[in-house]
């Protein structure tokens, strides 16, 4: 695993606790050295700070997932909407807003890996149409109208957890149970960045926000 973390003490604190949970953990304290480590340690998740020298993590997550795919769970001071949205949007599972207490970054961490190392329920299902969309679960793709859409890993488990789910209207806490791996329902702002995220890409017209409920995939 590989922490990015500028500030001393809390980069000390998220590693010892890391590395008392079990972890084998690499340190960057800035956005190059932070590509470097990722290249060189290839880690399975990495645990990445918002605000760094150098260039900042949403810089460093573009670089590495155009590199090599990797779960990254984004520490960040700002709580403002557009930033967690843009997190999220270069390739961001998860964020944590500081201040934070251990014990949630490491459920958040374990939730995160224990998503991408299982099997998803449609992985070897063949590619499918539904309306204007098209998906191909082996190949993690999805096009619409025939053009492709590329979506990172977290988004297009939404979509196809919505696609399984077509008509249903899903509740957030349903949401962060199949596509999270969480037992309860404090990540419901995280299903609401992720839903803004798809409507991005693929429209406004095939999410259905039932209000106060969830979230519907809605195709004629």
């Amino acid at each position: 695993m590989l922490v990015v973390e500028d500030e001393p003490t809390i980069a000390r604190a998220v590693v010892d606790r890391l590395v008392a949970e079990g972890f084998s953990v690499e340190l960057a304290g800035d956005g190059p050295g932070a590509v470097e480590r990722a290249r060189a340690c290839e880690p399975h998740l990495i645990v990445l700070d918002v605000m760094l020298p150098g260039f900042d993590g949403l810089e460093v997550c573009r670089r590495v997932q155009a590199e090599r795919p990797v779960p990254v769970l984004m520490l960040t001071a700002r709580d403002d909407e557009t930033d967690l949205l843009v997190g999220l949007g270069v390739g961001a599972d998860d964020y944590v807003t500081k201040p934070f207490s251990m014990r949630e970054l490491v459920a958040r961490i374990r939730a995160v890996l224990r998503r991408v190392e299982r099997p998803a329920p449609d992985a070897v299902a063949a590619p499918q149409r539904v309306g204007p969309l098209e998906l191909d679960p082996r190949a993690r793709r999805v096009r619409r109208d025939g053009r492709e859409v590329h979506l990172t890993p977290t988004e297009f488990d939404l979509l196809a957890c919505l696609v399984r789910n077509r008509g249903t209207v899903l509740t957030r806490a349903v949401l962060l149970e199949q596509v999270w791996d969480w037992a309860d329902a404090s990540g419901t702002r995280v299903v609401d960045s992720h839903v803004k995220a798809l409507r991005r890409k693929l429209g406004q017209d095939l999410i259905r926000t039932v209000h106060g409920v969830g979230y519907s995939l809605e195709i004629a």
